[in-house]
This record gives C-alpha cells, sequence and structure tokens, in this order.
C-alpha cells in the first residue's frame, strides 16, 4: 500500500472516530436532558401528584440518581469495561473524563440527598442548600468544560464556538435554578414564586441539553 493510500485510510479512520465520538456524545447529553426534563415536570405536579400516589415523591431524586449513574458508567465508553483504559489513568490524565466523573457524582450526591429528604430522614436546615449549591457549582464548572470531541476536524472551530455557546446557555440556566431553588426553600417574600420558577427552570435546563449538538 503506497503512502497516500495509507493516509487516506487514516483520515477516513480518523473521522469515523470523530462521527462516532460525536454521536455518542449527542446521546449521552440528550438521555440526561430527558432525565432532567422529567424531575422538572415531576416537581411541577408535585403537590396534585403526592396527594393521590404518595410513592411519586421518589420520581424527582430518581432521576438524578439514574442520571448519575448513566454518566459515571457511559460517559466515557474508551474506559474499562467497554474500551481499553483504565479508570485511574484517565482520572489523571484526561480532563474531559474528570469533570464527565464529577458531574456524575455531584449528579449522585444531589439524587441522595433530595432522596432522603422525600423519605423524611434528613431534616436538617443544611440539606435544603446541598441542591442549590451544587446546582450552582455544577454550572461553574461548565464554564469551564474542556470538550475534546470538537477540538479535531475541518470546522473545528466553528464546533467549539458552538458547544462554548451551549455551554454557556447550560450554565446560565443552572444558575438561575440553583439561585431559584433556594429561594423557595425557606419562608420569605417571593417564596411561591421561586417554587415555581426553578422546576421551569429544570425544566428549560432539561430540553436545552436534549437538543444539545456538535
Amino acid at each position: 500500500m503506497g503512502m497516500p493510500e495509507t493516509d487516506a485510510a487514516e483520515d477516513a479512520a480518523a473521522t469515523a472516530k470523530r462521527l462516532a465520538d460525536k454521536e455518542e456524545s449527542e446521546f449521552n447529553h440528550h438521555l440526561a436532558g430527558f432525565f432532567v426534563v422529567l424531575g422538572g415536570l415531576f416537581m411541577l405536579a408535585q403537590g396534585s401528584l403526592t396527594n393521590r400516589w404518595p410513592s411519586t415523591r421518589y420520581v424527582w431524586p430518581s432521576t438524578f440518581l439514574l442520571s448519575g449513574i448513566f454518566v459515571l458508567a457511559f460517559s466515557d465508553t474508551e474506559l474499562w469495561p467497554f474500551g481499553h483504559r483504565q479508570w485511574l489513568e484517565a482520572l489523571q490524565n484526561n480532563q474531559e473524563v474528570l469533570q464527565h466523573k464529577t458531574f456524575a457524582v455531584l449528579l449522585l450526591a444531589l439524587g441522595c440527598i433530595e432522596w432522603l429528604r422525600a423519605t423524611g430522614r434528613l431534616k436538617a436546615v443544611w440539606a435544603r442548600m446541598v441542591f442549590p449549591a451544587l446546582a450552582v457549582a455544577g454550572s461553574v464548572l461548565l464554564l469551564f468544560h474542556h470538550h475534546e470531541a470538537g477540538m479535531h476536524g475541518p470546522d473545528h472551530m466553528e464546533v467549539m464556538a458552538r458547544i462554548q455557546s451551549e455551554h454557556l446557555q447550560y450554565a446560565m440556566v443552572g444558575m438561575g435554578l440553583g439561585v431559584s431553588k433556594g429561594l423557595a426553600e425557606f419562608r420569605m417574600r417571593g417564596q411561591t414564586l421561586f417554587a415555581a420558577l426553578w422546576p421551569v427552570l429544570m425544566v428549560s435546563l432539561g430540553l436545552l441539553l436534549m437538543f444539545y449538538t456538535e
């Protein structure tokens, strides 16, 4: 095989790899967005739902637990057991992998705290602020999210600009979600407004994720 044929084969393999990574990344965002929308919708209807079916109060914490498990296990399929890379090595040397797993831990922590609150076993005042704090922290982290998928290819500058714009939208909505959720936790003027606002922002964030594209 001559050099031109070798180069063509390598280019084809690189293009196929970029396409596979793009499809995987978009699917991950879309599924996470679905869980976020589902949780937000259940919170919007929680009052009427829990009166008829008390067990539905566990639905919205479950959406965060499922999202966290999914991101932890499937966000980077080059890791074992799907791929050849070891977790410790990737966490130490790949900023994107580290950030994905950090997001997963945030989602799992959020889901666990809200599940305990839903059961009535966690009534401490500090627990009310876990969701707002993690929502704001995750939003800030998004502003610095490293994304390798768009850093290669002929139109990589355009792709990266679009990804950064999308992340900025997520971060802004996420910060609004965190702040409004925190304000809704305490009796104050405007509490009713904030209690209605944060699930709407949650649904909005989920829809943005469901329309993510690279």
